[in-house]
């Protein structure tokens, strides 16, 4: 099969390239080629502006693809851009979208009113009333001031003539994850502290994770299954709490000590999560698309996070985020709670 990638080069879009090519598929990505991760040999690379699709779409043609994935779709704009760029070259498209459509995560984050959704959520379970839940966080003319999927999600799946497939992922840890995820986890026990101090609540929410190979391994199943068009998947492994993933991670540095958990009402202010309604879990169902297309994990998330692990060791986030490794704070409050003071 012959499909073109929009992005493709950068953490989830290249591990869908790379599960893709191995599986004997000819690939073309289009980006800005500015990516480290350079795609495999013998991929075709495009180069170009998502903001400027329309002037790609004569190579598009040239490229003759079956299907195209957008993995870096943020606004809606973009998704119009998409559909016409790759109108009448294509038999499908499919897109990468986020468990945060749902209006579990509105209340996780704050935006929706009501009690915490029941989870396991499945594809069909509400969605956020509230669009654009970044708006606030950024400056006027930032790109996430218009990240939004549910819109997203609209165009791609109502064009007449041409059938979409959404992908809602999760949390995705793996090599090369931008958002160093487990990097919390990490530092204090490479740092060799004796504790790590938790937010009881924080510690015991639960969320559904991905690993970035088995998530890679889900895109390509569904660009490559035509049983997939119409249809909306989410995709992702079982659920972890937090204490729980941190509980892999100190597995894999053979790290020997020990998880402190404190309720944030003894926590001071900084130590606390405060922009997340810890009573609403962002669990989801992943059995439509292990029923319908047979997907299943190719690598344990288990080896995931060790190899997660071993590359967030080598690759720190640079600079560190600020704050978030307060030491001296956390023995502090440890010592206050302990003590009874």
């Amino acid at each position: 099969m012959r499909i073109l990638v929009i992005g493709g080069t950068r953490f989830i879009g290249a591990a869908a390239v790379r599960r893709l090519h191995r599986l004997g598929h000819t690939l073309a990505v289009f980006n800005r080629g500015q990516s480290p991760l350079a795609p495999p040999e013998g991929v075709t690379r495009l180069t170009g502006d998502i903001a400027h699709l329309d002037e790609a779409r004569e190579a598009f043609a040239a490229f003759r693809p079956d299907v195209a994935l957008h993995t870096i779709a943020i606004t809606r704009q973009h998704a119009f851009d998409f559909m016409a760029a790759v109108r009448g070259l294509v038999g499908r498209v499919v897109l990468l979208s986020s468990m945060d459509v749902y209006r579990a995560y509105g209340r996780l984050i704050g935006t929706e009113p009501g009690p915490p959704d029941p989870v396991p959520l499945n594809e069909d379970s509400p969605r956020r009333s509230k669009l654009y839940p970044y708006r606030d966080k950024f400056p006027e003319g930032h790109v996430m001031r218009d990240y939004d999927k549910i819109p997203i999600e609209k165009v791609v799946m109502g064009e007449p003539g041409l059938p979409g497939t959404v992908l809602r992922l999760p949390m995705v840890i793996g090599p090369h994850d931008y958002q160093h995820r487990l990097y919390p986890f990490i530092k204090p026990m490479l740092d060799g502290r004796p504790h790590l101090v938790m937010q009881a609540e924080y510690a015991r929410w639960r969320s559904t994770f991905g690993y970035v190979e088995n998530i890679g391994a889900g895109i390509a199943l569904a660009c490559l299954d035509e049983r997939a068009a119409g249809h909306v998947y989410n995709v992702g492994v079982a659920a972890f709490s937090m204490l729980e993933l941190g509980q892999m991670v100190k597995a894999a540095l053979g790290w020997p000590g020990e998880f402190k958990l404190i309720p944030g009402e003894a926590l001071p202010p900084a130590l606390r999560v405060d922009d997340m309604n810890l009573e609403q879990a962002l669990v989801c169902s992943t059995s439509r698309i292990r029923v319908e297309l047979g997907y299943s994990e190719v690598v344990p998330f288990e080896q995931g996070v060790r190899a997660t692990v071993a590359w967030e060791r080598d690759n720190p986030p640079d600079p560190l985020p600020e704050g978030q490794f307060d030491y001296a704070a956390e023995d502090a409050a440890l010592a206050a709670y302990e003590g009874g003071g």
